[in-house]
């Protein structure tokens, strides 16, 4: 296709109502991800040179997370609702501009992949006016109907304007489709409005072109693929059927997955080979784990890199900025937030590292904490290749250890310490002999009664 110009229009103009949502439907998420940026990325694998979104009036929300999306994509406003032929002439400038190919897709139909979209693209390349994306529905009730003759679609049939013999075709209508870019604004302006809703719908299109002579066919993909999202149940199945397609993909891609059901993938996960998900884990945005890592049961992980032969939790979990070391483990019940772990340095549990700097090798002791925030800033600790963080230390930042250094169990480190130095930050022992038996033997006499 790459001597084909494209342009993709995106609508994304719904409300939403159905989810019961202040958040518009286009920014509801699926793998940590909007669908709309869904939606557009897979446009942009499909080739499209040129993107136009179609939004709701007031929905400047759903504009930016397009442009973050895609930084030269076109936002149009719907003013009114008047069909989805209405939406799409929404980018009348843009399709005048002259294409290929016109796109039509629906930010609420998230899970179409570049491939499909690409085979839409295809059938209009060979000729055809107009390539509609089909699926045959298990239960095709409310679904429109693609109605074929000789291998040709001619014509797209709503379900409750269908006939007895036309709702026993299960062939159904995703409601995507591409157009010839050539005819594509002489097509769509020709859409009337002319029924009970007075409405523009863009599947008139299909028996407009009939009517002049052109040529529109079908292309088919899987149900799962093309199910849309119109209520909070209909979200979790896409989610359900995209985290499917995640841990399939990172199984094949050489990662092990002990019970791939109960871990959660976001869409940018990456897992290395050998890599191995014990249950329960959950990959917010952001991850990388590289070769032979091993993420332990019930950790949460976001905006981190794994290293290679890495060992996280179980119970850990790794917020943004978190960088572990070839080799390096955060044990259970560890939180690192923001800092570098170098190699082969060990966090072994219940310990909390933010805003830091570990070297390769130290040693970080049960209920040590990087004491990172004064109220106002965030500060940063150093802590030196070799060093020993004894157990229960508080390291109050900014503050640095140096390499090899010792911090005795219980400290509370304000300055710096040198490199090979013990430093010792805590009151001393006192032991009063007989102070305890004394101490129970006072509260054992009766109230009023002088000890």
């Amino acid at each position: 296709m790459t001597n084909r110009r494209c342009l993709t229009v995106i609508l994304a103009a719904g409300e939403g109502t159905r989810m019961r949502s202040k958040l518009p439907k286009a920014l509801h998420r699926i793998a940590a991800r909007s669908m709309l940026s869904h939606t557009v990325a897979s446009a942009t694998e499909a080739g499209a040179d040129a993107l136009a979104v179609v939004v709701g009036p007031g929905h400047e929300a759903v504009a930016e997370e397009a442009r973050k999306a895609r930084a030269d994509v076109s936002v149009y406003v719907q003013t009114e609702r008047r069909g989805t032929a209405h939406a799409v002439l929404a980018a009348r400038e843009r399709i005048a501009e002259g294409y290929d190919d016109l796109v039509v897709l629906f930010c609420d139909t998230p899970l179409v992949r570049a491939s499909t979209i690409a085979g839409l693209r295809q059938s209009v390349g060979e000729g055809v006016a107009v390539a509609v994306l089909g699926f045959q529905a298990k239960d095709p009730t409310n679904y429109g109907r693609l109605l074929t003759e000789d291998g040709k679609l001619t014509a797209i049939r709503e379900h409750k304007d269908a006939s007895d013999a036309e709702r026993r075709v299960s062939l159904c209508n995703a409601g995507l489709m591409a157009l010839d870019g050539s005819r594509a604004l002489e097509l769509l302006q020709a859409i009337g409005s002319s029924n009970a809703q007075n409405e523009f719908y863009l599947t008139d299109v299909v028996e407009i072109a009939a009517a002049k002579g052109l040529v529109s066919v079908v292309r088919e993909a899987p149900e799962a693929e093309v199910q849309g999202v119109n209520t909070r149940a209909q979200l979790a199945q896409a989610e359900a059927e995209i985290q499917r397609r995640l841990r399939q993909a990172a199984m094949d891609g050489g990662a092990t997955l002990v019970a791939p059901e109960t871990v959660f993938l976001s869409f940018d996960t990456r897992l290395g080979e050998d890599v191995v998900v014990e249950p329960h884990v959950v990959f917010g945005p952001g991850v990388t784990v590289e070769d032979g890592a091993v993420i332990h049961a019930f950790s949460h992980l976001e905006g981190a890199h794994v290293g290679a032969v890495a060992s996280v939790g179980p119970y850990a979990r790794l917020r943004p900025g978190a960088q572990l070391g070839r080799k390096s483990r955060a044990g259970n019940f560890v939180e690192v937030k923001n800092a570098v772990v170098g190699e082969g340095a060990k966090i072994n549990h219940l310990t909390y590292i933010g805003d830091a700097t570990i070297g390769a090798a130290a040693n970080i002791g049960a209920g040590t904490i990087t004491c990172n925030y004064d109220g106002f800033s965030k500060n940063r600790t150093t802590i030196g290749a070799g060093a020993f963080i004894g157990s229960n230390s508080a390291l109050v930042a900014p503050v640095t250890i140096g390499e090899g250094a010792y911090v005795g169990s219980g400290s509370v480190i304000t300055r710096d310490v040198a490199p090979d130095a013990l430093a010792v930050a805590r009151g001393r022992q006192v032991e009063k002999t007989g102070w305890a038996e004394a101490f129970r033997t006072a509260k054992a006499k009766p109230r009023g009664e002088k000890a």
